[in-house]
């Protein structure tokens, strides 16, 4: 699979859970900015607990949207999320991750990331 992907210092970026959910969610992505057209990877970690009911990322940019859903089983659910956006065109994007209960927002991370042109 090619794909180029410009790493800033190979640090690992992480964004953390906003609000009083503590720790429900954090997002990790190898670097910030990207080449167009980007496939970013990112891990997602969710805090088990017997509420969470769906785990929801977007990446919200001016000219992009795009989202993906998984459904968690509550404290049975893996720690550990793989997530894969594809073909991003070059923009600014806000990555947002958040755990929601059959009610309410549990938890959001967000994280910027960057994809430039050729």
């Amino acid at each position: 699979m090619a794909r180029a992907l410009l790493l800033v210092g190979m640090l690992t970026m992480a964004a953390t859970a906003k609000g009083t959910a503590g720790e429900t969610v954090e997002i990790r992505i190898n670097g910030r900015y990207f080449t167009a057209p980007a496939t970013v990877e990112m891990v997602i970690a969710v805090q088990p607990n017997a509420a969470n009911r769906t785990l929801r990322i977007e990446a919200d940019g001016d000219q992009m949207y795009r989202s993906t859903e998984v459904t968690l089983e509550g404290e049975a659910e893996k720690r550990l999320h793989s997530v894969e956006f594809k073909n991003l065109p070059a923009g600014v994007y806000e990555v947002r991750a958040e755990v929601l209960s059959g009610t309410s927002v549990r938890g959001t991370a967000t994280q910027e990331l960057e994809v430039t042109g050729r």
